[in-house]
């Protein structure tokens, strides 16, 4: 599959959360399997720009190519000077979030709840193709509401701007995250375009993305809330869909170093104090699960010392030999 002139090495891409897809997780992800990962979203807005939160979500060091950072807003203009921003501090693909569902985002009129404005939608994807000389994709959601699922219209209007590649989520903004995604919408997209097209929402497994690939005509999956604790799962998936066959589950040693890594990371990207509390959720999502899980999660979300965590960390492993 290829987004522009980037050629990706796999079907199984990582989507783009708030508040989860920050560089250190973006190179783990990457380190096992992902064949793309996009930034946090990053808001349009020239005033939120030097923020350190913007900083820290727009900082690609030492990622692989293609890099890619999501930004969000209400205007079209904004939006396109959001993108020569962002392509001249080392973007290599532009992707517009049109899918998140969160409130403070839709009440900005960003977001999904930009799919209710089509003549809205084409303005930006317009005025943000036209902006820049790299590749824009686009992630949508199937409609604002099960009555309206525009994502057939959206999806052409996309095609006609220029966009590079799309990404759904087979749910509507209304729904938010609450029941299971549908993908008869997505593989009505695949029929109406020709955009590469990526199908995203509750896919877990290797079977569930073949199922997905086979039933929509997607040429890749985009994998968000299964990766939290399991940032494997990009190779597991990519392995089953080449070979049909499962690669052996990561041992305790492997998830041990694998989690370590990732805490220290967190670390010295955000510094201690804040590394620690981005930090807690992730221990939560690895710990899920596991045997004495949630008491050591209890344990370790209290501390505030890194190296602590670290060692907390390291100790439950050690002392729990069926952690995996």
């Amino acid at each position: 599959m290829r987004i522009g002139n980037h050629a990706l090495n796999g079907k199984v891409v990582l989507a783009p959360m708030a508040g989860v897809t920050d560089r250190p997780f973006r190179l783990l992800c990457r380190e096992h399997g992902a064949a793309l990962a996009a930034s946090e979203m990053v808001h349009a807005s020239p005033a939120l720009r030097d923020s350190r939160k913007s900083r820290l979500r727009a900082d690609h060091r030492g990622e692989p190519s293609p890099r890619v950072v999501q930004i969000a807003g209400p205007d079209p203009a904004m939006l396109a000077e959001a993108a020569q921003y962002n392509a001249a501090n080392g973007a290599e693909i532009i992707d517009i979030n049109m899918g998140c569902p969160a409130k403070k985002v839709c009440n900005r009129q960003a977001g999904s709840a930009l799919l209710a404005d089509e003549a809205l939608v084409a303005s930006i994807l317009d005025a943000v193709v036209a902006a820049v000389d790299i590749p824009v994709t686009l992630k949508i959601r199937t409609g604002p509401t099960a009555d309206n699922r525009n994502g057939v219209r959206i999806a052409r209007m996309a095609e006609r701007a220029g966009i590079a590649a799309l990404a759904v989520h087979g749910r509507t903004r209304e729904a938010l995250y609450r029941g299971e995604a549908e993908y008869d919408t997505i593989r009505a997209i695949r029929q109406a375009t020709s955009l590469p097209l990526f199908a995203n929402g509750d896919i877990d497994t290797p079977e569930k993305a073949d199922r997905v690939l086979d039933h929509t005509g997607a040429d890749g999956v985009m994998i968000g809330r299964a990766a939290q604790g399991r940032p494997w799962i990009f190779r597991e998936i990519q392995h089953f869909l080449e070979t049909g066959r499962h690669l052996p589950a990561p041992d305790a040693t492997t998830v041990r170093t694998l989690m370590l890594d990732h805490l220290r990371a967190l670390h010295a990207f955000y510094g201690d104090h804040q590394g620690v509390r981005i930090a807690r959720k992730h221990i939560g999502w690895y710990l899920a699960g596991r045997p004495d899980g949630e008491a050591a999660r209890r344990a370790l979300v209290a501390i505030t010392n890194p190296q602590e965590q670290l060692a907390r960390t390291a100790d439950y492993f050690d002392r729990t030999p069926a952690a995996a």
